[in-house]
């Protein structure tokens, strides 16, 4: 079987949620399935080499807004002309180009990841695109996986019959003795919370930086926000205007060894979303034993915390009532049942979709 993948930025070692998932699903998938992951050329840094992975590095523009339009027809072109047995097309953006693709009678899969215009980056305009493409996405794809089955169950009994749900995966944690990280940030293990994400809106940066500035432990920790900015710099500004003291440390995108140092030695995990389809590192927070402070969103509810672990969205002042709570009460290191989002299974699932798909 072959399969032609677009919709991510591509893997490994870039930023993003579906980049993420992408970089643990497809090395996981049976050996005797070629994939051909579509990626944005001018993203990629690392060519590390998969034993059933090719990768198509597609040049892109740049420009905001059009960058995934133009790779994602791109990469559907690519596809016609490769003829893969099934096109797995990731995100609604992309999914515009699913028409295409069965005008040329391709066998289209679709993981529906997060409704990219509930996001406050987007402009009226822009959302209302969003919202096409997902009309034309779901529409004309054979099969539709639901990382966020809230989501799903907000469609038509018609979208309903051909979606699946499968969540998002954790991999095991990959727990350090190295403290090289943490030094060069001028940190001290479990004296710091940590969040890690894009730096965009959606994530709720913002309320986290104003609940630490609120919270008993402003002078004693440090905050750690691990994640990289791309498009969103005047947001970054409003971020750097907010941080009063010298204990809000930016640690830029981070994987891998890095990574590992921040989880295993965070003393607490805050994710202050507003908006998310999944979030694949509150999975990653909990394999590590983290506790976890979350915003109310449904998504955060997708696997079920202690009530008292959830703070109104935006609501910083109850955040830092949370977070002054939390590290005044020992830490209790939390045991969480991740059995249902193990990788080789998820991947299995998608494995079986993609045969319904064949028969």
């Amino acid at each position: 079987m072959k399969v032609c993948v677009f919709g991510t930025r591509g893997f490994p070692g870039i930023q993003g949620g579906v980049e993420k998932h992408c970089e643990y699903l497809y090395p996981n998938m049976p050996s005797d399935i070629k994939f051909d992951v579509c990626r944005r050329k001018s993203f990629v840094t690392d060519n590390t080499t998969y034993p059933n992975i090719t990768f198509t590095d597609i040049k892109n523009t740049s420009k905001r807004g059009f960058e995934a339009a133009f790779h994602s027809f791109a990469s559907a072109i690519h596809a016609i002309k490769t003829k893969p047995d099934v096109v797995h097309i990731h995100n609604i953006g992309p999914g515009m180009a699913a028409p295409l693709l069965k005008l040329f009678g391709k066998k289209v899969v679709l993981t529906y990841h997060s409704a990219n215009y509930e996001h406050e980056k987007w402009s009226g305009p822009e959302k209302l695109i969003l919202k096409f493409c997902e009309h034309i996405a779901l529409k004309y794809s054979d099969k539709i996986i639901f990382v966020n089955r809230n989501q799903m169950g907000k469609y038509s009994a018609k979208i309903q019959a051909k979606s699946t749900y499968i969540p998002n995966g954790v991999n095991k944690p990959y727990k350090t003795d190295k403290t090289d990280f943490l030094d060069e940030l001028g940190l001290e293990s479990g004296k710091y919370i940590l969040a890690v994400g894009r730096i965009t809106p959606e994530k709720g940066f913002d309320t986290l930086i104003k609940a630490f500035n609120e919270s008993d432990f402003y002078d004693s920790y440090k905050l750690v926000i691990a994640g990289g900015v791309e498009f969103e710099d005047s947001y970054k500004k409003q971020l750097d205007s907010l941080i009063g003291n010298d204990n809000v440390v930016f640690a830029g995108y981070v994987f891998g060894e890095k990574l590992a140092q921040l989880y295993t030695n965070a003393r607490l995990y805050v994710i202050s979303s507003y908006n998310e389809g999944f979030p694949l590192v509150m999975l990653e927070a909990m394999s590590y034993g983290l506790e976890i402070l979350a915003s109310d969103i449904s998504a955060t509810h997708l696997i079920a915390l202690d009530k008292n672990s959830y703070f109104e969205k935006g609501n910083f002042t109850e955040l830092a009532q949370k977070i002054n709570e939390t590290i005044n009460t020992n830490c209790c290191k939390p045991s969480y049942d991740l059995s249902d989002y193990d990788w080789n299974k998820i991947a299995l699932r998608t494995t079986e979709i993609y045969k319904q798909l064949l028969k």
